[in-house]
């Protein structure tokens, strides 16, 4: 996470304990960016998925806390799990924290939210028989 230097310890070990949350209850990985843009917010959130280890399986919380954006992008599998208008009751419960002054309540909820609606229920096999 960049921006680090604009977080007390505590404050970047909440978001890292949130972001191993989302991961474990999710199968996805998670990165959250804060920082400014070098370009247009959405290119530049796409830019900073497509650098990371695995961005198919991937979400990535973008905010630019100066320029009061918000940006939440998905690779190609984590959008299987993650619907647009999950993605955007996670980005709503964000602004809502980032409003009031809580950038790190904001990214916590936020993160812990799409994790939670990303999760994958565990598979039943139908094919097994039913025992009576």
């Amino acid at each position: 996470m960049p921006a680090g230097d604009a977080f007390t310890p505590d404050q970047l070990y909440d978001i890292e304990r949130a972001v191993r949350h989302a991961e474990e209850v999710s199968g996805l990985r998670f990165s959250v960016y804060v920082g400014g843009a070098d370009s247009e917010t959405r290119p530049f959130a796409l830019e900073l998925l497509n650098e990371l280890d695995d961005p198919d399986r991937t979400v990535l919380v973008y905010v630019d806390p100066a320029g009061r954006r918000l940006e939440i992008v998905t690779g190609s599998l984590a959008k299987r799990q993650l619907s647009d208008s999950s993605a955007g009751l996670a980005a709503l419960a964000m602004q809502t924290s980032f409003a009031t002054g809580d950038l790190t309540g904001g990214l916590v909820t936020g993160v812990q939210q799409l994790g939670e609606h990303a999760h994958q229920a565990p598979l039943l096999h139908a094919n097994e028989p039913h025992k009576q």
